[in-house]
């Protein structure tokens, strides 16, 4: 089915909601504990999704195990490395979960590698390495390291979800939501101090960035994105998601005043060629329902 072009505006903005997260999460940690703030995200989630999701009956197990991959060790990594990486790095990094993804399905799957999707792994991981050697990373590679973590269990997250099957989008996140809050709260009164300091001087950057979280990205983002799945190829879908990096790094720049030095640009666009290559021949394993950055 061919594009409407009233479709095309909405699925840039529905990327450019989730590329902007990037300055968001930033903002937020500047108020809130990352593991915090990550519950917060999901209690909300959970809030807005569970009237209107039906319950994974039979699959509650795999749902919990998913909360744990996906929703505590995926977003933790992410949103702690987020405290010291420029949200434009992150972006840019966190494209690693896309040759991530292929290589586990290469493994778990049989899927068919291919030179043309080996190439774009080199491509995008040589990408990443470049960022590396730039000189605006230095004292950020602990944070970076990070970020790379969280693409990684991205990718194993995504090996799950094939594994359980066909499963509605909307009540997988809404109850990943609800399995992930109160381990990420355990978590966070456990390692973390200040929750409630942060809660009784809520400002109105810090509620921006929760509702942008929660609303924006999961609620209208996710609910306009399984729709257009379901009116066309996923095929034609995927490919739009690399514009998420793009913005992504427009959102560092405009949002947090991050600096781009030609050694980023450089980095920047052999990952995205990487990543498109991998897209454009896309493995079975990379799975719509699973929550974005």
């Amino acid at each position: 089915m061919a594009f409407r072009l009233r479709d095309i505006f909405i699925l840039v903005g529905v990327i450019m909601i989730w590329g902007g997260n990037f300055a968001v999460v930033k903002i937020g940690l500047q108020h809130f504990t990352p593991l915090f703030f990550i519950a917060l995200r999901f209690a909300l989630v959970a809030l807005f999704l569970l009237p209107v999701a039906r319950a994974p009956r039979g699959r509650f197990l795999h749902v919990f195990a998913l909360s744990w991959t996906l929703g505590v060790i995926h977003f933790a990594l992410m949103f702690t490395g987020l405290k010291t990486v420029d949200a434009a790095t992150a972006a840019i990094a966190v494209q690693l979960q896309v040759p991530m993804a292929s290589l586990l399905a290469w493994l778990v799957f049989k899927d068919k590698l291919g030179w043309r999707r080996a190439i774009g792994m080199l491509l995008a991981f040589a990408g990443v390495g470049v960022i590396v050697g730039g000189p605006n990373l230095e004292g950020q590679y602990l944070g970076l390291g990070l970020v790379v973590s969280a693409a990684f269990m991205w990718a194993v997250a995504n090996v799950q979800i094939k594994l359980m099957g066909n499963i509605d989008g909307k009540s997988l996140n809404a109850w990943v939501g609800v399995f992930a809050a109160p381990q990420l709260l355990a978590l966070s009164l456990l390692l973390e101090s200040g929750q409630w300091q942060a809660l009784a001087t809520l400002n109105v950057s810090a509620v921006f960035a929760v509702l942008y979280q929660s609303l924006a990205v999961m609620v209208v983002g996710y609910g306009i994105w399984y729709s257009l799945m379901r009116r066309y190829d996923m095929n034609q879908v995927m490919p739009f998601t690399l514009l998420l990096p793009v913005f992504g790094v427009l959102a560092g720049v405009l949002v947090l005043g991050e600096e781009i030095t030609l050694t980023f640009l450089l980095g920047g666009v052999l990952t995205l060629i990487g990543v498109g290559i991998i897209v454009i021949r896309r493995p079975k394993i990379a799975a719509p329902e699973t929550q974005r950055m």
